[in-house]
Formats: C-alpha cells, structure tokens, sequence
C-alpha cells in the first residue's frame, strides 16, 4: 500500500493548474468534487467519492473573486466533514483577508480572525499557507496552522544564473518588508538596500531615498506579493534613478490588481525593470519578463510528510536556503 493511498487530494475552482501538478507530483488522481451555481448565485460543493475514515487535502487559493473562492472552500470542507472524513487538511497557497489583521482604525473589523474561525468551524482539521501577509494570522487558529516561505524557492531560482552575490544587493520597498530582505540578504551574502519613502510635513513633499549601495548592482526588489503594484514599482524607479544596473521584482503572490499587469509590461518595455519572478500560488498568465516558479515540489513534499506523519515543513527554508548559503562571498 502507497503512503498516500490514503489520501485524497481535491481541487477547487481557483487551483486547478497548481493542484494537477502536484497530483502529478504525488502520482495521484485529483479526486472528482461537484461544484455547481443555482440559479440566485447559491453554491453547492460535494465530493463525488466516498470520504469516510480518509484523510482528505484541498486545495484552493482564496483570491479573485474573493468571496466566492473563500465560501468555496468552506462548502468544500463542511460537506467533506459531514461525509465522516477522518482529517481535512486545508492547502490555501494565497490566504485572503489576512491584511485586515488589526483594528487600523475605530470600528474597523478583524477579518483575518473571522475567516480563521471560519475554517476552523467548518470542520478543516490542519492549514498549509504560503507567505501570508501577517503572521500573526496564525494566532487566530487553534488548529495546526503552517505558513511557509516561497520566497526562498523564488530566491533559489534567482540565483541559479549567478556563480556568488558578489554584485547583488536585496533591496525592501518599504521598512515593513526590512525583515524579509535582511535574513535573504544574510543567507545570500548580498548586500542590502531599503527604500525610503517619506513625507517632509504638512506641504506633504515626498522625499526618496535608497538607504544603501544600488549604483552599478544587480538589485532584487523583494516583497509578498504584488497587488496594484504602486509600492513596488515606485521603488523600482527611485532605484533605478540611483544608478541600478539591473532590477528584479521578486513577490510570491501576483495578485496584479486593477490595471497592474499593463503597468508592469509598461514598466518592462521602458526597461525601469528587468523582470519579474512570482510563483504559482495564483493562476497568472505569462508575459514578456513574467517568469512563474511551481511550488508544487514544495507543496507535494509538505502532503508527503503529512501522510507520513513525521518530518518537519521547515524543509522549505533548510532545503532552500542551503543552496543560498553557498552563495556567500568568504
């Protein structure tokens, strides 16, 4: 008996592509599951197979749109639930609403707590996320609740075409995002960048700046996700003002909001930056200077050791990261 004869693996509308290549990966058959509209919008989601005493996995990443993909999923795992699974295992790659993780403002809701419970009440049993906006989000679980970090896959095909780091500097496009370019800049060896951007009072006159060396380097821009694009392309620009000999975008979500992708293309094509390096967490199609890295290596191990029931899911960073590490300048 296969480790994962087990296990049943489903798909919902939002991660087709992504889930195929990890069934692929598992040599497994995506488990058949009836999702259907009534006519006032209503959904209906059933597995079309016996789920009782199986551990059963679904995947589905909760953006556009929204709402619908996210009562999707917690359809999905509520009728699973009532068909007596043994354990639901709850694979979101990109985890929506987990920017709304505070009170901002008075009045305002703690959504990222609402969907968690959510799920929770569903009936999922475990969570796979990737790079979710605020980690704290995973405080709002009481169930085992795992965001891994893309990022350093991202990295690692970054840095394939390069022998060292010598002439590669990480660069933040904000100071919330210091922490993550700081340990890839210490795992690389890379030297690191930050963008400030600022307002000088009350005539609100932006002040750019790039703490740090950019001029002549070959600099990677790196972020969670890409949304409108406004920070990161912004950042782009000051960066390249400043001298940069190459720039690449690195962000595990493309979300490419509003009018984002024809910005980016723009952006290409005025050659501001080289490309743009995002993962599959989100169905995207490629354009000139868009390269997409599969994490369903990553995501069919993790559905390893779950079915094995031992191991641990900091193989992402280790596994990763070591290659990183042998970038180093000595």
């Amino acid at each position: 008996m296969s480790k994962n004869d087990d296990i049943l693996l489903f798909s919902l509308s939002n991660s087709h592509q992504l889930a195929n290549k990890i069934a692929n990966l598992l040599k497994i058959e995506l488990s058949p599951i009836r999702i259907d509209k009534f006519a006032d919008g209503e959904l209906i989601v059933a597995p079309q197979v016996p789920v009782r005493g199986r551990r059963v996995i679904i995947i589905q990443s909760t953006s556009k749109p929204v709402n619908d993909s996210l009562m999707e999923l917690l359809i999905a795992i509520d009728s699973i639930k009532r068909a007596s699974a043994k354990a639901i295992s709850v694979v979101i790659p990109y985890y929506g609403y987990a920017r709304q993780d505070r009170k901002a403002k008075p009045r305002e809701p703690i959504t990222a707590r609402l969907v968690a419970k959510m799920i929770e009440s569903a009936g999922a049993t475990s969570v796979l996320t990737w790079d979710i906006h605020s980690l704290q989000t995973q405080g709002f679980f009481d169930i085992p609740f795992d965001s891994l970090e893309a990022v350093w896959v991202l990295m690692k095909h970054y840095f394939s075409a390069y022998k060292d780091s010598s002439n590669i500097t990480i660069v933040s496009p904000d100071y919330g995002g210091v922490k993550r370019a700081r340990e890839i800049s210490i795992a690389t060896g890379a030297t690191l960048a930050i963008v400030d951007k600022r307002r000088s009072g009350k005539n609100q006159v932006e002040i750019n700046n790039v703490l740090g060396d950019v001029k002549d380097r070959d600099c990677v821009i790196v972020d969670d996700m890409i949304d409108t694009g406004g920070t990161i392309l912004g950042a782009a620009k000051i960066v390249r003002e400043k001298g940069a000999k190459s720039i690449t975008i690195i962000a595990t979500h493309g979300l490419f909001n509003n009018n984002a992708r024809q910005h980016f293309q723009q952006a290409i094509k005025d050659r501001i930056i080289n490309k743009i390096c995002i993962a599959d967490t989100i169905e995207n199609e490629s354009f000139e200077g868009l390269e997409i890295v599969s994490i369903a290596p990553a995501i069919a191990k993790c559905i390893e050791i779950y079915s094995e029931g031992t191991g641990s899911m900091s193989f992402v960073h280790d596994e990763n990261s070591k290659v990183l590490f042998a970038k180093k300048i000595y």
